[in-house]
């Protein structure tokens, strides 16, 4: 059994201090990821694409570890969250928010692997929002990040100091902003979800 401890190895990149931040340089990972807009809170979509999202990770993993002896843990989700103007998300108008969520995917993992998944899934349940699931790379690279602990509500403080240091650092922002979840909202208290906050820049 070959057992991949994908936490361990990006530690730098998703457990990040909590007290100051951070530059790093992600590298080019694959992910699962589907597309969508609206409300997180309020939006069917989204739930749907969450339970896409974990369906398919879950069986990846059990059919590599079943059919290829690769053993691994599900990574956290993780969003892209941008809006046409940007004003509605910097002012939290959810209802235009457009994200990507995603969960990243090791190696191993191929396009026959997710084919093969897909079709399992798609005999376990109905769930439309499979067809537009895509397995691609992303490649963030230069970034500054933070961990933060907190409700999602009130994360614009650290977000306008995030954007502070990278002005002082002499960067600019240069992509979609990008959370990744560590915690369950719907299990831990507010105050102690755990998320990383990330902002691709550029000189």
């Amino acid at each position: 059994m070959v057992i991949l401890d994908l936490r361990k190895d990006l530690k730098h990149l998703y457990n990040p201090s909590a007290k100051e931040f951070a530059v790093v340089d992600v590298p080019p990972m694959n992910f699962l990821m589907i597309d969508g807009s609206g409300n997180p809170n309020t939006s069917p979509e989204y739930q749907e694409v969450m339970n896409v999202l974990y369906s398919v990770a879950y069986t990846l993993k059990f059919a590599l570890k079943k059919g290829r002896s690769i053993d691994y843990p599900v990574m956290p989700l993780e969003g892209l969250w941008w809006a046409q103007d940007m004003e509605a998300f910097t002012l939290g108008r959810k209802d235009d928010w457009l994200w990507t969520m995603m969960i990243m995917q090791p190696e191993p993992v191929t396009s026959e692997d997710i084919a093969r998944a897909l079709a399992e899934v798609r005999k376990k349940k109905d769930l439309p929002a499979l067809a537009r699931l895509r397995f691609e790379p992303y490649h963030e690279g230069l970034s500054v990040q933070i961990m933060y602990f907190g409700p999602y509500s009130a994360e614009g403080p650290t977000i306008a100091r995030m954007h502070e240091f990278i002005q002082a650092q002499g960067y600019e922002p240069a992509g979609k902003h990008h959370e990744i979840y560590l915690g369950d909202p719907r299990r831990a208290a507010p105050e102690k979800l755990k998320t990383v906050i990330r902002q691709p820049v550029r000189p």
